[in-house]
């Protein structure tokens, strides 16, 4: 995909959707559309975009969005911000199976191998009720090849061997085979596996702890079961291992020990698809995910298992399309010592079920509304709480909690002329209490006194988010702007008052502009995004004693909320030499943000005032080169931060280290010059 495709719309935007629902084929109802409602940057990354830059991680995924963002370096560690917003305030899915919670607040959540990725669709902020249960913040959603997406036409097998060298510091060797079993079905097999060593910052100096071993199974089958009906299989293992610090996503001083730790992940996705005419069109999803991570200086171990499913219909007739169905998913998080008793460790449940319609109208040939309502159930339970140090019960009532939330959304599309397109969505969302951290789930005993694990006053969270956008589209110019305010009511958090360990800590209001556009003049692409976001904390009544205001969040303070960074801008241009040769170069800059921080340490009277956190600005540079050398041989360069830029991502933790006690609170520096070679193979 271009690049005017890629960033001149960011998505299938409000325009997209309002052609004629009547008009479209089956074979396009196959392809599910991301939200029109409530998301005004409609991220769209395509395989051939990760290709280009070959992608080794999630901050390579989302190099050219400046509303998204990937913070914490290691890859271990890193984390997706959309708008400022931490991922564990998105609805993550692969193929539909959700990735939720967390195993240690000091890595990341979402693991994915960039080389299995056919798409990733990102709805930024609430949208439209299919968007799937807790998106309070929006929706990343993960696609997978399959054999169909490899095989041209007439083809019957095929594969791929393919080489990567990264000269900071490292190698990927991958092989994929896939073929067709008869003229329906095909299967697809892949297997990857990367050895990193310790990286170089820009300042020439080795960020000890960023060495890892990666490996990726993966086996997909898909095809026809008759001529109306489709089916997925699939099945992924991932495993990374390396000796990472006790907190990932801080800086390793040279005497700190380093730890050998072991990631892991395993899906299981099953998906289908009958159509019967306008009125059916049934989906099915199903899948279980295990994951764990084993490590840190008290070789602890935590687990969690996922299952679920999401079942739909969408029928069609005349001007008007519905999409209605229900989803449900079950949580379990276990921790302790790796090698401790099943019944000494801890343990917490969760599950929701929610019931969901969505539809979508053309009032007239220029008039799209879309409109949807969602209902969801959440449960939580705690199970085993102990104390580590002496066995006990940490509380005689363990927390049991039932509460279900009602959401709405709307928005209207209007077509001025065949170019000018207007947008006003508003979208709701609502999300319970979760299983907990993984790794912290048993320092639920505070200051060596009992409290209830959770408020039992404790409300859902709740989002409101109203956005409004212009949009102009003809054949060789798109651009977009837009505007958002979106307003996370009852945010939950680990800490506040001492009523409990899990409270209501206020209201998160983000608001900002982003713009977009993009130019074809010949055989070059031009393109440039910019985002403004502004994403802050008003505390609740009873959280401090002092009257701070509004508080600009924070990767450090608010771990799992979020995180704020400058304005980011990112320009760039494509060349294409011709049929088979294409060249690009890319800058990105992020504006210098300076706010205050350490309000909770305030509190606590763990220092003595405020501390200003100055995030200094960065710009940077990326080229890429493709070269198809014969229909096997395929040549790929790039090379990232190409300038050798000493950077701290705004995304990742701040530097604390001027505060007396904090010298080790300090997120690390960015990878500097990698220089990445590909050679692939298919036959």
């Amino acid at each position: 995909m271009n690049k005017i495709t890629l960033l001149g719309l960011f998505c299938a935007s409000f325009a997209t959707t309002s052609i004629t629902l009547a008009q479209e084929s089956s074979e396009t109802k196959k392809i599910e559309k991301i939200a029109v409602v409530g998301a005004a940057t409609n991220l769209n990354v395509t395989a051939e975009d990760i290709e280009h830059v070959q992608a080794n991680d999630l901050a390579d995924i989302f190099r050219y969005s400046p509303s998204v963002s990937v913070g914490g370096s290691v890859g271990v560690a890193q984390k997706i911000y959309v708008r400022g917003l931490e991922d564990s305030l998105l609805n993550v899915t692969v193929d539909g199976a959700q990735q939720t919670s967390t195993l240690f607040h000091h890595i990341g959540r979402v693991t994915i191998d960039p080389d299995l990725l056919q798409q990733i669709d990102v709805q930024a902020g609430a949208g439209e009720a299919t968007s799937g249960p807790g998106a309070i913040g929006g929706a990343i959603r993960f696609k997978t090849k399959d054999a169909n997406d490899l095989l041209d036409e007439g083809e019957r097998f095929g594969g791929r061997l393919k080489a990567n060298y990264f000269s900071n510091d490292g190698h990927r060797l991958s092989g994929t085979l896939y073929g067709r079993l008869s003229d329906s079905w095909g299967v697809l097999g892949y297997y990857s596996d990367m050895q990193r060593e310790d990286m170089e910052d820009g300042g020439g100096q080795t960020v000890r702890g960023t060495a890892a071993d990666q490996n990726m199974l993966f086996i997909k089958a898909s095809g026809e079961i008759t001529e109306n009906q489709h089916l997925s299989l699939s099945v992924e293992q991932r495993d990374e291992e390396g000796a990472f610090s006790a907190r990932p996503n801080w800086i390793v001083q040279p005497e700190d020990p380093l730890y050998d730790s072991e990631a892991e992940r395993s899906t299981y996705v099953a998906n289908y698809q009958f159509i019967q005419g306008a009125m059916v069109n049934v989906e099915a999803t199903a899948y279980q995910t295990a994951s764990s991570f084993r490590g840190g200086r008290f070789d602890w171990l935590a687990e969690i298992d996922t299952y679920g499913f999401d079942l739909r219909n969408t029928s069609d007739f005349a001007a008007h399309r519905f999409i209605y169905g229900v989803d449900y998913r079950s949580d379990e998080v276990t921790s302790g010592y790796a090698v401790s008793q099943p019944e000494e460790n801890h343990a917490e449940e969760g599950s929701v079920l929610g019931v969901y319609v969505q539809g979508h109208s053309d009032l007239t040939a220029n008039l799209l509304l879309s409109y949807g309502v969602r209902f969801d159930d959440y449960r939580y339970q705690q199970k085993i709480l102990l104390d580590d140090y002496y066995g006990d019960p940490i509380t005689d009532s363990p927390a049991e909690i039932d509460e279900s939330e009602v959401s709405i959304n709307t928005g209207l599309s209007y077509r001025l002329t065949e170019s000018w397109t207007l947008g006003l969505g508003y979208a709701e969302a609502a999300r319970g209490k979760q299983i907990g951290d993984g790794f912290t789930i048993d320092s639920y005993l505070w200051d060596g006194s009992e409290h209830p694990v959770v408020s039992p006053q404790l409300k859902p969270e709740t989002v409101a988010n109203i956005e409004a956008s212009v949009e102009y589209s003809s054949t060789k110019l798109n651009a977009r702007a837009a505007v958002y305010h979106s307003e996370l009511d009852n945010v939950i958090f680990e800490g506040g008052n001492n009523d409990a360990i899990f409270n209501n800590i206020g209201t998160i209001e983000s608001q900002g502009f982003e713009f977009d556009i993009a130019y074809r003049w010949k055989d070059f692409d031009l393109f440039f995004g910019f985002s403004s976001a502004d994403t802050e904390l008003d505390p609740s009544s009873d959280l401090y004693t002092q009257d701070f205001g509004t508080i600009d969040i924070n990767g450090y303070e608010y771990n799992g909320l979020g995180n704020s960074r400058g304005d980011t801008w990112i320009a760039g241009v494509e060349y294409i030499i011709d049929v088979n040769a294409e060249v690009g170069f890319n800058l990105t800059r992020v504006n210098s943000l300076s706010i205050d921080s350490l309000h909770s340490d305030l509190e606590l009277g763990w220092v003595d005032e405020l501390y200003r956190l100055n995030k200094p600005g960065y710009t940077t540079a990326d080229l890429y080169a493709q070269w198809q050398a014969s229909d096997n041989i395929r040549l790929n360069l790039a090379v990232t931060n190409l300038f050798d830029k000493l950077y701290r991502d705004h995304s990742s933790v701040g530097d604390y280290s001027g505060v007396a006690g904090y010298e080790l609170v300090v997120g690390p520096y960015e990878a500097g010059r990698d220089i990445r070679l590909s050679l692939s193979y298919d036959f």
